[in-house]
């Protein structure tokens, strides 16, 4: 079973910073469609980018995991 990532606490971090996720893609040096993938867990964030989205976002060490290492809660399929 592959992990998938919640970061609906990314994507508000980002509306309440750079208003659009278009706006921090921009910021972050990345295109649009490359921070959709990621934050749709298509593409996984690399170290690089993880460190440059917490300086952009303020977000601090020790934030980092909730933000970007929040397991998604898989529902049961019904027997």
């Amino acid at each position: 079973m592959e992990v998938t990532f919640d970061y609906s606490k990314l994507r508000g971090r980002i509306r309440e910073k750079y208003g659009t996720e278009g706006n921090f893609a921009d910021s972050l040096g990345i295109s649009r469609v490359s921070l959709s993938k990621r934050l749709n867990n298509l593409l996984d964030f690399n170290r690089i980018e993880m460190m440059r989205a917490c300086d952009l976002l303020e977000i601090s060490a020790q934030e980092m995991p909730r933000y970007f290492f929040t397991k998604e809660v898989q529902k049961d399929e019904p027997a």
